[in-house]
C-alpha cells in the first residue's frame, strides 16, 4: 500500500492506517539489547537497535526515529551526549529520548536534564515503565506537530 507518512499515520487516499512508532534503541549490553528489541516490538514499536554511541549517533540521522532510547553509559559516546547532538540539529531536535541508566547521582540526571533528555530511568527498570514513558512522549511529540 503507497501513501504519505505523517507521524505515526499512512495516509492513502482516503483511509489511514496506523504506523508502528519507530524507536532507536541503544545498549552496549547485547542481553539487555535483545531483551529491550524484544519487548518493544511485542509491545507495537518498530525498534531499530544499536550497540554503540556511535553507531546509536549515525542511526539517529540515517533513520530519524520517531523516538530514542540509549543507555547511559555507552563506548564512544554517551547517551546523553547523543542526545545533545541530536538537539543541535533542526532534523533531530524534537525527537524525543529516553535515558536508561544506573547512574542515580543528582549530578548526572542534571547532565542528562542539561542535553535535552526528555525521560530519565534508572536501572533496573520494569518494562511497562518504559513503554508508558515512550507513549507519552510520541502523544506529546504528535501534539506538537499539529
Amino acid at each position: 500500500m503507497r501513501g504519505r507518512r505523517i507521524g505515526n499515520v499512512l495516509t492513502t487516499g482516503a483511509t489511514q492506517e496506523t504506523v508502528q512508532p519507530r524507536v532507536l534503541v541503544a545498549d552496549d549490553d547485547k542481553d539487555i539489547l535483545r531483551l529491550l528489541s524484544q519487548r518493544l516490538t511485542h509491545r507495537g514499536y518498530q525498534v531499530i537497535p544499536a550497540s554503540t554511541g556511535p553507531e546509536a549517533l549515525s542511526l539517529v540521522f540515517e533513520e530519524l526515529p520517531d523516538a530514542a532510547v540509549f543507555d547511559g553509559i555507552m563506548p564512544g559516546i554517551e547517551g546523553h551526549e547523543i542526545c545533545a547532538r541530536m538537539r543541535a540539529d533542526n532534523r533531530t531536535a524534537a525527537i524525543p529520548v529516553v535515558l536508561l541508566t544506573a547512574k542515580a547521582a543528582d549530578a548526572d540526571h542534571r547532565e542528562a536534564t542539561d542535553a535535552g533528555v526528555d525521560a530519565y530511568i534508572l536501572k533496573p527498570f520494569r518494562i511497562e515503565q518504559l513503554d508508558d514513558k515512550l507513549r507519552d512522549l510520541l502523544a506529546s511529540a504528535r501534539e506538537r506537530r499539529r
